[in-house]
């Protein structure tokens, strides 16, 4: 027995003594970087003022909240607000969309700013590259609202350019805009124009540390360009192009609120109610902020199950991941 005692306050003591190592070492870190962990700071501040200190309030997806009792005295219900939005008649179309438009703008928009870096990385003219560069940055600086409205004029069916088009060469006018079946491509489309070439700019940086006598090499062993791209580019981005991945599978179940909100109209609702539609309709505008926060915590969960998952996949398939 006393022998068990003493190999159990040596574990202890062990223990105890790597713990104060670790932190003389974190100490000795900070004195000699301290001004970089000054310029961290801020954004230290700003992610547990505005990211965790707000997590208090999730209690209130198990309250019945009330205004004048606060969140603190507002009585608890349990999971009644949750069952009210697994069985409410929205909830099967809410998840279907936005899983629908997830997964189409991972199989349409992640391979586009890819592509994208490669041409612009193997176009021989210097001004040409810039020049696209420039063109296809552009877009990502519009916002929103003003993205929506251009979407609007150039597929009104009275006046848009893509009807007249479609006039000229015979065809009939398409109510674009009122057309459930096109929301969701309508919606992915836009969005890669607006977002590929501002996307494409970390790969262009992963393409920019590839090795030049790599390619020099390959070019003296009789390399072509495409077979260059194959085996010496894309292998040196495909890291970066599955932490990518791991990122946006995280946010399979987020899609754009403002967007979305702004395309869709009585026509499309079917096809286009996503889970924070059904949050700012349901819980916003009724002032049923209990069963907002039960869908957003049902939501937050769901996003971060999909990260761990397909980070641990992406680790033992790629040896990459976020951690």
């Amino acid at each position: 027995m006393s022998n068990h005692k003493g190999v159990h306050s040596q574990t202890l003591s062990s223990a105890s003594a790597g713990t104060v190592n670790r932190s003389a070492r974190l100490g000795h870190r900070i004195a000699i970087n301290w001004e970089l962990y000054l310029l961290l700071l801020p954004a230290l501040i700003y992610i547990v003022l505005f990211h965790y200190v707000p997590m208090y309030g999730l209690q209130i997806a198990f309250k019945r909240f009330s205004a004048a009792l606060g969140i603190g005295g507002s009585p608890w219900v349990g999971f009644q607000y949750f069952e009210q939005f697994f069985n409410s008649f929205y909830f099967w179309t809410a998840i279907r969309n936005t899983i629908l438009i997830s997964l189409y703008q991972i199989a349409a928009a992640f391979p586009a700013p890819v592509i994208l870096a490669l041409l612009l990385n193997n176009l021989p003219s210097r001004r040409y590259r810039k020049t696209v560069q420039m063109v296809t940055y552009a877009p990502h600086f519009i916002s929103t609202v003003v993205l929506v409205g251009l979407i609007h004029i150039m597929l009104s069916p009275t006046t848009g350019a893509v009807n007249k088009v479609i006039e000229a060469l015979g065809g009939e006018a398409i109510f674009f805009m009122q057309e459930p079946q096109l929301f969701k491509t309508i919606y992915v489309f836009s969005g890669i124009w607006q977002s590929t070439g501002f996307n494409s700019i970390v790969y262009l940086a992963a393409l920019s540390a590839v090795d030049p006598q790599l390619h020099e090499a390959a070019i003296v062993d009789g390399a072509t360009k495409l077979q260059r791209i194959l085996h010496i580019e894309i292998p040196a981005i495909i890291p970066t192009m599955l932490i990518l991945l791991v990122l946006d599978v995280g946010r399979l179940f987020t899609v754009g609120f403002e967007k979305v909100y702004l395309m869709q109209n009585d026509l499309t609702v079917n096809a286009s109610e996503i889970i924070a539609t059904y949050v700012y309709r349901t819980g916003i505008l009724q002032g049923r902020f209990s069963i907002a926060t039960a869908v957003g915590l049902v939501n937050a969960v769901a996003n971060f199950t999909m990260l761990f998952l397909f980070n641990r996949f992406a680790r033992k398939v790629g040896k990459v991941s976020l951690w």
